[in-house]
């Protein structure tokens, strides 16, 4: 299989209602042989999305279509797809190499053109030499690249991957991220994955749909999701934990100017202008540090109130003269003491600027965002 073959994906102003709207007019474009991750809390529509492109849930209005092809009304066995659902639906009666190749019989596939597709997939996935084994037998690891194996061994155009490392732990989701981004690479197909976990969509995707009550808010790769993040809630969502709420907000040619606790801040402009609630500053925790002696201050004075070692950082909170916190992360490993609690500091965050934010109190799409 190669990107050449792989099939794009477009969702034109779908909608699903049950007692409410859980999607509500919702475009997206999906290019053919790209990785693209839809993230959201539970509950902002991320799944039911998925369920009607993968043709198990039909939608209330709106279209879906593989290519050219409009595939609305279409099963899921008429559509050239593969759903992996987290619950993964192995059969825990047969073996690895039974699961695998169970697609391959019931579309009739010749035993021997079968067993050499099984195993050449095995190998991919790093199976090879557990083919007689049951799933009880594999751990929660080799099951899920079990069902990534039966998936991919039909060779779909598209392969759809719910909460695809729910449950497993950090030293297994990471290596099984890396797994699936080799797949995707190797293999060409379109690959779209649903998550709530930030880092998993920034790390495997050329562009993620971040969701909030069934509403697009920001499309865009993972640099542009983590460095320009269009509103307060797209940047929390991609760890962006140091936002401060400005007094007045000055727009400007190059630079906007907002003004905390009495102080002129120079940031850059917003990527979605503010229709309601006004804007934040959004800052990286760690592009934030001390400033050195005879360093320029971007900010302060600052009251140091805590610290918390967390391994590889230290996180420092400190209270604005507004009483507005802000936190910061500190390499734990740095020379020199860190700021003693009661300290009175300023703080810089040069080369970098704070980035305004718009705090949009609803989701608002609009069609450059889709």
């Amino acid at each position: 299989m190669s990107a050449s073959t792989a099939t794009s994906i477009t969702l034109e102003r779908v909608t699903k209602v049950y007692d409410a709207p859980v999607v509500s007019d919702v475009s997206l474009e999906i290019a053919g042989g790209s990785f693209v991750t839809l993230l959201g809390p539970s509950g902002s529509g991320k799944s039911t999305i998925l369920q009607m492109i993968g043709g198990f849930v039909p939608p209330t209005d709106g279209r879906i279509l593989f290519g050219t092809d409009d595939v609305t009304e279409l099963p899921p066995n008429k559509r050239p797809c593969n759903t992996i659902f987290q619950d993964l639906g192995l059969f825990p009666h047969m073996t690895v190499t039974d699961n695998v190749s169970y697609g391959l019989r019931i579309r009739g596939v010749d035993p021997g053109t079968s067993a050499k597709r099984v195993k050449a997939m095995l190998e991919i996935v790093a199976l090879d030499g557990y083919e007689r084994r049951r799933v009880h037998q594999l751990s929660g690891g080799q099951r899920q690249r079990v069902a990534l194996a039966r998936a991919l061994v039909l060779e779909p155009s598209v392969l759809l991957l719910d909460e695809p490392l729910t449950g497993l732990d950090e030293q297994l989701r990471q290596q099984l991220r890396d797994e699936i981004g080799r797949l995707h690479r190797r293999l060409g197909a379109t690959f779209l994955a649903v998550t709530h976990n930030q880092e998993e969509a920034l790390s495997l995707s050329d562009r993620a749909a971040v969701l909030r009550d069934g509403k697009i808010e920001q499309v865009g790769t993972p640099r542009e999701l983590f460095e320009t993040p269009a509103n307060v809630f797209v940047a929390r969502f991609v760890g962006v934990d140091a936002m401060i709420r400005p007094e007045k907000v000055e727009p400007g040619e190059g630079a906007w100017i907002a003004t905390v606790a009495g102080r002129r801040v120079a940031c850059d402009p917003p990527r979605r202008r503010a229709t309601n609630g006004g804007y934040a500053l959004a800052l990286r925790p760690e592009r934030i540090r001390p400033c050195k002696p005879g360093e320029e201050a971007d900010f302060g004075p600052v009251t140091v109130t805590g610290t918390t070692y967390k391994g590889r950082d230290v996180e420092v909170e400190a209270e604005l003269p507004d009483a507005q916190i802000l936190k910061f992360l500190i390499p734990a490993d740095q020379q020199g003491a860190l700021p003693a609690v009661g300290a009175s500091i300023d703080v810089v965050w040069k080369p970098h600027r704070a980035l305004l934010v718009a705090d949009t109190g609803t989701a608002d799409t609009t069609p450059e965002q889709r």
